[in-house]
């Protein structure tokens, strides 16, 4: 099967579920996609309301019932991840992030023995319904734990990658609590090794694919070599695509999918600005032209900026207003695009 770079975005757009039927609801969602970028707490809300038609308080409702939780399984970054899913992702993607942390440690003048005692600290203090942030940092001081200059935030996020917490109910707001993984994740799958490599792939794939062994290693972190061992034990659940000479893997049914829902695939959609379909990818060029990525991610900061898509592709960048959304296009938007972006702005979560 060949198709050209325009037909990849698109069919990532329906195999994402920005286009096509939506899923259930949101921890259908998490699940589909495995993991859903999410240092901006409230873009990932957006993100995965899109995917399913929900509302913004329904996402709120699933990481408050326990069914989603946000975590650093990988690159050392927050995701939002199915509750289920999080330990084994921590025991196969967490490597390279903790052992770069641990070089940084006592730079920050922090040993073993200060990770030890806020494992203890937390292990007091979280139980029940857990901690906000600020509560957690102030009883890591009360405990003689310096937290200032990113000391609380590694000590934090150490933890989190060992397992030992995540972030999980909502604290009466938009702000999530700390709780203990042990207390909060009540059914944890158990995979690991080949079979752990194999679910990586096969859901990764499924879910954004058409994409590379290069796609799948820079997302998950993982050396090429583990990327393939995993790649060929799902191969044969998966289909093959040709885009310019590059070999790309998909859900067998999602250029069915395309072919079923081109017109909703190929209308504006307004994505938050960290989602999963320009964070996905090794290479996002066929969604984010390389002449106007800087005014997706101004200053190369890795701050990214809401995108409006036409297409599949970002023609511009949006933020809210009191009367909806305000647009700064790259070029001037046409009668259509104009009305479309009007259309998005209503289906907004």
């Amino acid at each position: 099967m060949t198709r050209g770079p325009a037909e990849l975005a698109l069919l990532r757009l329906v195999a994402q579920r920005v286009a096509g039927p939506p899923l259930a609801d949101p921890p259908s969602v998490v699940r589909h996609l495995l993991a859903a970028q999410g240092q901006d707490a409230a873009g990932v809300v957006r993100s995965i309301a899109l995917r399913c038609g929900a509302g913004g308080d329904d996402v709120l409702a699933a990481y408050d019932s326990g069914t989603i939780v946000r975590s650093w399984p990988m690159r050392g970054t927050l995701h939002a991840v199915a509750a289920e899913d999080l330990g084994w992702m921590l025991a196969l993607m967490t490597g390279r992030p903790r052992a770069a942390a641990l070089r940084r440690r006592g730079g920050l003048g922090l040993d073993e023995s200060d990770v030890g005692t806020a494992h203890g600290v937390a292990e007091q203090v979280l139980p029940g319904r857990g901690l906000p942030r600020a509560e957690l940092l102030a009883a890591f001081g009360a405990a003689g734990l310096p937290t200032d200059a990113g000391r609380g935030y590694h000590l934090i996020v150490e933890l989190a990658q060992r397992g030992v917490l995540c972030q999980g109910p909502h604290d009466g707001g938009s702000e999530q609590r700390f709780v203990l993984n042990a207390e909060w994740i009540s059914h944890p799958r158990e995979l690991s090794g080949d079979e752990a490599l194999a679910e990586l792939a096969l859901r990764y794939l499924r879910s954004h694919g058409p994409a590379t062994v290069a796609d799948l290693a820079r997302w998950s972190g993982l050396p090429l070599g583990q990327v393939r061992t995993g790649l060929a034990a799902v191969s044969d659940r998966l289909a093959r695509l040709d885009v310019g000479g590059t070999e790309h893997w998909l859900a067998p049914e999602v250029p069915g999918l395309l072919d079923e829902y081109r017109a909703p695939a190929e209308r504006v959609h307004l994505l938050p600005g960290f989602d999963e379909i320009v964070l996905g990818y090794a290479d996002r060029t066929v969604t984010v032209p390389p002449d106007v990525a800087d005014r997706v991610v101004p200053g190369n900061n890795g701050v990214f900026r809401p995108t409006v898509v036409h297409r599949g592709v970002v023609v511009g960048t949006w933020t809210r207003s009191r009367t909806g959304v305000e647009v700064e296009p790259f070029s001037p938007l046409s009668a259509t695009v104009e009305r479309g972006v009007a259309a998005a702005a209503r289906r907004l979560p």
